[in-house]
């Protein structure tokens, strides 16, 4: 290929599913401009660039509602960069996780825009799963080969779990992964979620669909350290009390590093 056809980077971020609008869900474009676009020059890749804020505004504009869109993009890792280390709590957990390489996984941190403040939204999962029975979490499970990355697992996860389609999901970018005691190593996905959305939870896996406020989250006070006993070891774990739901363990641990990317801290 022309190497002056590379200067451009493609829009692509791996969520290929052609919408009712003829436009990709990922990138925005038509399928004759994805396919056009190794022909395309330098020129006509900005053009169509220049397009594509105007289409995702148009079709997303749940997006352009959450009060914290521009402090959330400067604090996220980009789309375009995704965090590949271990896990920002593996050193921690070293000595207590099941052998052979963590099993890789997605979670979708959805934001839901409303009047009176962001949302946060969570499910309480049922009690009888293998991993986390009856835990509070974000939608999201095991990266499958058929999934092209981390956010096109938590998006197919989270129509799967609770029945939220592609179009009520706009990403935003990456937390930092995240390593569970069971083994798996999370990758966050922070996106806004259409205030629309009309949660149907998948009997088998989610108990319970909520949303808790974004303030109350992100305030200090109300998040505390718990000790616990972990196979003859003392740990310390992250827990919000919320009425009728204890956030606590990973969920609470993600929430924590929003928390210091926010902050910038992390």
């Amino acid at each position: 290929m022309n190497s002056a056809y590379r200067a451009v980077l493609s829009p692509c971020i791996g969520v290929c599913t052609l919408a009712d609008d003829g436009l990709c869900q990922g990138c925005l474009r038509t399928t004759a401009e994805i396919a056009r676009w190794p022909q395309m020059n330098d020129d006509e890749r900005l053009r169509l660039m220049e397009v594509l804020p105007g289409r995702e505004q148009s079709r997303a504009g749940f997006e352009s509602l959450l009060r914290e869109r521009e402090a959330l993009l400067g604090a996220l890792h980009p789309l375009t960069a995704m965090p590949t280390r271990d896990g920002w709590n593996h050193e921690e957990l070293v000595d207590l996780l099941p052998p052979g390489p963590p099993v890789e996984s997605a979670v979708l941190a959805g934001l839901v825009p409303r009047k009176h403040g962001t949302q946060v939204l969570l499910t309480r999962r049922t009690d009888g799963l293998r991993h986390h029975g009856g835990q509070v979490s974000f939608p999201g499970g095991r990266i499958e080969t058929s999934d092209l990355n981390p956010v096109a697992a938590a998006i197919r996860e989270s129509n799967e779990e609770i029945a939220l389609t592609a179009r009520q999901i706009s990403p935003l970018g990456f937390l930092d992964p995240f390593t569970t005691i069971s083994g798996f190593r999370v990758m966050p996905v922070v996106a806004a979620i259409d205030p629309a959305y009309v949660a149907v939870p998948n009997p088998d896996e989610v108990a319970d669909v909520f949303e808790v406020p974004l303030d109350f989250l992100m305030a200090p006070e109300n998040l505390r350290r718990v000790e616990v006993d972990y196979r003859g070891r003392r740990r310390a774990v992250l827990e919000y009390d919320w009425p009728g739901q204890r956030i606590w363990g990973a969920t609470a641990a993600m929430l924590f590093n929003l928390r210091e990317r926010l902050a910038g801290i992390a």
